[in-house]
C-alpha cells in the first residue's frame, strides 16, 4: 500500500505560504522605502526578504506542505521582492543618473530574473541538486542590497564619480548572469555534511561570526564572492578537469 506522505494537520499548508507572503510584505515594503529615499532601509527590507525566501522552502519539505500552487507563488513573490524592489532601488538610488541607459539596464534586472525564474520553473526536475544554472534571483538582489550598505565604506571623494558606474555595471552584470549557463553552488547537497559534519559546522559557524562581525562591509565581499565563484568554477575549474579526463585514456593506451 502506498504511504500516505500528506502532513497531519492541513495547518501545515498554510506554513509556507504565510512565510512567502512575509518575503513579498518585506519587497514591497522595501519598494516603498526606496521611493521614499531611505535606501538602507529598502535595503534591509531586501536582505529580510531572502531570509523569509529560504525558510518558506525549507518548512514545506519538513512539512511535507510542497504544491504546485506554492511553486508559483513562491516564484512571483521572488519576482516582485528580487526583481522589482531592487530594480526600483537601484534605479532610484544611482542609475538614474544615466538616463534612458539607467532605466534600460533596471529594467534588465526585472527582465532577466522573470525569464531566470521561468527557467527554473520549468528545468527544475531535470537540473542537478548540487548547482543552479545561472545567478539566482535572490543572489543578485542581496548583491545590490549590499552594495548600498556597503557605499558607506567608499571615501566620499569617489562616491560621486564612482559609485553610480559601479551600480551600473554590476547591475548588468548580475542581470547577464541570472539567464546564463554559469554553475552556482546550491549548497543542497548533504553528502559533504555527512561526510565532515564537524569541520562543516565550524565552518559555518566561523563565517556566520565572521559576517555578523562587519555585516555591511563582508556582506558584500560575501556575494561578490559567490557570483565569483561561479564564473571561476565554470571557466577555470571545470575545463580543466575535462582536459584530464580527456588525457587519462590516453595514458593508458600508452
Amino acid at each position: 500500500m502506498d504511504q500516505d506522505i500528506r502532513p497531519k494537520h492541513k495547518g501545515f499548508y498554510i506554513l509556507p505560504n504565510l512565510l512567502t507572503t512575509a518575503s513579498l510584505f518585506s519587497g514591497f515594503l522595501g519598494m516603498l522605502w526606496a521611493i521614499e529615499g531611505r535606501f538602507e532601509h529598502c535595503a534591509i527590507a531586501i536582505l529580510v526578504s531572502c531570509l523569509f525566501d529560504g525558510m518558506d522552502g525549507k518548512v514545506a519539505r519538513l512539512t511535507k506542505a510542497s504544491s504546485d500552487f506554492g511553486v508559483q507563488f513562491d516564484s512571483l513573490a521572488d519576482l516582485s521582492s528580487f526583481g522589482i524592489s531592487p530594480a526600483v532601488m537601484v534605479y532610484l538610488w544611482q542609475t538614474h543618473k544615466f538616463g534612458r541607459i539607467g532605466l534600460v539596464v533596471s529594467f534588465l534586472l526585472v527582465a532577466c530574473g522573470a525569464l531566470r525564474l521561468a527557467r527554473f520553473n520549468v528545468q527544475a526536475k531535470e537540473l542537478p541538486k548540487k548547482f543552479f544554472i545561472g545567478l539566482p534571483i535572490p543572489a543578485a538582489a542581496c548583491t545590490l542590497a549590499t552594495l548600498v550598505l556597503f557605499s558607506e565604506y567608499i571615501p566620499k571623494n569617489w562616491v560621486e564619480p564612482v559609485l553610480p558606474k559601479v551600480a551600473l555595471i554590476l547591475t548588468f552584470v548580475l542581470a547577464l548572469a541570472m539567464v546564463s549557463r554559469i554553475k552556482y553552488a546550491s549548497f543542497k547537497e548533504v553528502e559533504v555534511v555527512k561526510a565532515h559534519p564537524f569541520t562543516t559546522t565550524v565552518s559555518i559557524i566561523m563565517l556566520f561570526v565572521l559576517v555578523a562581525s562587519e555585516p555591511k562591509l563582508l556582506g558584500f565581499l560575501f556575494f561578490i564572492g559567490y557570483l565569483l565563484s561561479g564564473l571561476i568554477y565554470t571557466f577555470l575549474i571545470l575545463p580543466l578537469r575535462n582536459s584530464s579526463k580527456l588525457r587519462e585514456p590516453r595514458k593508458e593506451l600508452s
